[in-house]
């Protein structure tokens, strides 16, 4: 990457710049939550059952994951602008779809397929040309905590925000929300610029990326029908490890050929950002399970409705915004890997609380102190696990570590949503509650596990990227 030593934007360009940047990447995390308020209003409306709401939510996250690699290396080939503009018009046109939606099968088309495509063309590059655009450590270094907090407050406040929509109005029009939200992005990139110019005489993988895409899918699938069929489940989980293990022997064969893979294998060789990459899907896999968790436990078995399933959310709401605001001063004091540990603690406890709390006491304030603490915690740490990974390598890899980064975190949101789903389904009461919480919990000890491992410094791989302490987190 460029020098730090260059000259430092205006703060008044530096916004212009980071603006759209942050509301894409909020829309788009309001996207994967805003809907588990609307599960009893959509289920009704569309003649459908909670597991139908739970499939299309889902597979919005599935389809992110799964082409989120194939997204961050088309920007190679077209240019970073470009990709993030086209998916942003194919991800209001699905969202447009997806609010006039007459049944299950169309809001699938619009929401999980269209608005999962374009996410995956438009978020690889908000990160890669953050990466570009902001040369110096401290301003990249903000930038990167301002998208993370935007990514983090828009799952956090979707409930609240898409409670809101249908309370008043309809849940269609939370659709309507993003159309309009997506516009003024379109609008607001007039004045951005792409540094470095597209190649499209580039290669593309084309069998790397139905690979990745495949075993990744397969995967998820087999989470989602472990309610149904054990032995089906069982079959599509080691198919899908199958798949990607194939996948993996697929891109060192490129390698080893001369050809330019999907991705290079010297991404996974890098330790630090493995275990980063790791902290990442936990910490998606835990926010968006337990919104589905407790949204769905509200509202099918409690009997709450939107508005007031998305206030009883205000509380994870609160604590995200509370630790994002005060990211920077933790970062003066605390080394990255601290403060991930200290998040996956807190985040940890925040689960105990809201099992031994909401599901012993009929008040609806018994779940704020659990879900307070869980985005408390997640807020402080989402930015330290991107800094860790996009740091750990040069200019020259960020669209490849941009997708794979990406797919990991979308990868957790679909895994913790498909786990939490599955295990209410099979029986919506206190008990597979607790359970579902219970499951993320256990979970989130992969993720404090993988903090722990973390260096305590962390050296950037030919880039200027700011110490530990430096970084906003």
């Amino acid at each position: 990457m460029t020098s730090g030593s260059e000259p430092t934007l205006s703060r008044s360009a530096a916004r212009q710049l980071l603006l759209p940047l942050a509301l894409a990447q909020f829309i788009c995390s309001f996207a994967g939550s805003n809907m588990n308020v609307m599960i009893n209003d959509m289920s009704q409306d569309l003649d459908t059952t909670v597991q139908g709401i739970q499939i299309a939510i889902t597979a919005f996250l599935l389809v992110m994951a799964a082409l989120m690699i194939p997204g961050g290396k088309l920007t190679d080939l077209y240019g970073r602008k470009r990709c993030f503009t086209v998916g942003l018009i194919v991800y209001g046109v699905g969202a447009l779809v997806s609010a006039a939606s007459p049944g299950l099968g169309v809001l699938i088309l619009g929401n999980s397929i269209l608005e999962g495509v374009g996410t995956a063309l438009l978020i690889p590059p908000v990160y890669i040309l953050t990466t570009l655009l902001f040369t110096q450590v401290t301003s990249r270094a903000r930038a990167f905590g301002a998208i993370s907090a935007a990514g983090g407050i828009g799952a956090a406040a979707g409930p609240l925000i898409g409670g809101v929509i249908t309370a008043a109005l309809s849940w269609r029009f939370a659709f309507v929300f993003q159309a309009v939200i997506i516009a003024l992005i379109v609008l607001l990139t007039r004045r951005l610029h792409d540094p470095l110019p597209a190649d499209p005489s580039r290669p593309f993988d084309v069998g790397g990326a139905v690979l990745s895409a495949l075993g990744l899918i397969l995967l998820v699938l087999g989470i989602l029908a472990a309610d149904n069929s054990g032995w089906l489940a069982l079959g599509l989980i080691i198919a899908g490890a199958l798949v990607l293990l194939w996948f993996f022997r697929w891109i060192r064969h490129e390698e080893r050929t001369g050809k330019e893979p999907l991705i290079a294998t010297s991404l996974f060789r890098n330790r630090t950002s493995n275990l980063g990459l790791v902290t990442q899907n936990v910490q998606w896999l835990i926010l968006l399970g337990t919104s589905f968790t407790v949204s769905a436990y509200l509202q099918v078995v409690r009997g709450y409705d939107a508005i007031q399933t998305g206030v009883i959310f205000t509380a994870t709401t609160v604590g995200l915004l509370l630790s994002s605001l005060a990211a920077e001063r933790f970062a003066r004091r605390r080394a990255q890997r601290t403060l991930i540990v200290i998040g996956f603690v807190v985040t940890m406890v925040g689960i105990g609380v809201l099992i031994a709390l909401a599901g012993t006491k009929d008040s609806p304030w018994a779940f704020a102190p659990g879900l307070f603490l869980i985005g408390f915690g997640l807020g402080g740490m989402l930015t330290p696990s991107v800094n860790v990974v996009q740091s750990s390598f040069p200019e020259d890899e960020q669209g490849e570590i941009s997708g794979v980064s990406r797919s990991v975190s979308n990868l957790g949101s679909s895994m913790g949503t498909a786990i939490a789903g599955t295990i209410l389904v099979a029986g919506l009461t206190s008990g597979a509650y607790a359970v579902a919480l219970g499951a993320l919990a256990a979970l989130g000890l992969i993720g404090l596990v993988a903090a722990a491992m973390l260096p305590s410094r962390l050296e950037p791989a030919g880039t200027p990227a700011a110490s530990p302490r430096d970084l906003p987190g």
